[in-house]
């Protein structure tokens, strides 16, 4: 779904980037309403978890592949605005180290993939979770419903913006059938590893997950007239995995996704480029500002070795991508945590 530079007129990708930094403010002061000590550490984790993710082209149909998008995930852990903000940290990683995905897309590529699929993942998920009776297993059931609708939703918004902005001459309803038909198969293993992720989170730490709150209504005692918070009973074992645990695990789990299991995906066109190559979309395609990076095509320049070059290449962009993720995330909650100082 990484849209490359030429595929869309400058025009349409200037108004996408528009819309894409009003976006980012948005998620910027939205989530120093969703982050707080506990879970913003975790929303870096969850960005360099879905950049590793995203290296893992799963296979879907004959010479096509797809892999996961990660606005579902990202907003049911962390919250919609955070989730936005994980996505796009990942786009923009992407960009600029490993020319994955145009530059002067990015803007096309933010919107698509990140606001697109956060905004519809999470309508979903609260939809169905008002519905489902309360507890976790609803929790992991929508989220496999919300991450399975949110891929062909953002190939529905992919097509519309080629209607507008398509710089080649196609038939928008060939564009649009080939589209939703390949990302509604892509969106089935979307939505898998995004329940499996959440359920095996909100096994552990059910209070850092943000769609899960809420579940268990705390228990209210009248004491002296004046209802008061009963104490929390004891959590089981596993409930009491600590932050540090549960971080640690997820970073050794990214890195070696990223850096071993990678180099294992599938080597077919993912979704996209598939129906680019086979509508004639990709005829216009300009090469990438940053081609000459070290990085380019998720390998380290002069590493002869590919599995060595792509599985360092993955380590890197899973350590620079929980180092961004962090210091941005890290920023937004000292900014909440000063804000009612500076406001006294």
């Amino acid at each position: 779904m990484h849209v490359p530079d030429g595929f869309i007129d400058a025009p349409t990708s200037a108004v996408t980037a528009v819309v894409a930094a009003g976006a980012l403010a948005v998620g910027l002061r939205g989530a120093r309403r969703e982050l707080d000590e506990r879970t913003a550490p975790l929303a870096g984790l969850v960005a360099a978890f879905i950049f590793a993710v995203q290296m893992l082209n799963f296979p879907v149909a004959a010479g096509t592949s797809g892999h996961l998008l990660g606005g579902a995930l990202a907003a049911i852990l962390v919250g919609p605005y955070t989730g936005v903000l994980c996505v796009s940290v990942v786009l923009l990683m992407q960009g600029i180290l490993f020319a994955d995905g145009g530059l002067t897309a990015l803007g096309v590529n933010i919107t698509d993939m990140a606001i697109v699929t956060t905004v519809v993942a999470y309508a979903v998920f609260r939809a169905l979770l008002k519905v489902l009776p309360r507890g976790r297993r609803s929790v992991t059931a929508a989220a496999f419903v919300a991450a399975l609708l949110s891929v062909p939703a953002a190939a529905v918004a992919f097509t519309l913006l080629y209607a507008v902005g398509g710089t080649t001459d196609v038939a928008i309803g060939k564009v649009a059938g080939a589209m939703i038909g390949v990302h509604v198969l892509i969106g089935v293993g979307e939505a898998a590893i995004t329940a499996l992720t959440v359920g095996a989170v909100v096994a552990v730490r059910p209070d850092l997950v943000y769609g899960a709150r809420g579940l268990r209504q705390g228990l209210r005692l009248r004491v002296n007239g004046v209802l008061v918070d009963a104490p929390e009973p004891a959590a089981p074992v596993a409930a009491r995995t600590s932050r540090r645990a549960l971080w640690i695990s997820g970073l050794v789990t990214s890195l070696v996704l990223a850096g071993f299991v990678s180099f294992y995906a599938s080597a077919s066109p993912d979704g996209l480029e598939k129906v680019a190559h086979d509508q004639g979309i990709d005829t216009k395609t300009e090469e990438h500002a940053a081609a000459g990076s070290p990085l380019a095509d998720y390998g380290v320049e002069d590493v002869s070795d590919a599995r060595l070059s792509g599985g360092l290449a993955g380590v890197i962009g899973v350590g620079t991508t929980v180092v961004a993720g962090s210091a941005v995330f890290w920023a937004v909650r000292r900014r909440r945590t000063s804000a009612p100082a500076e406001a006294r």
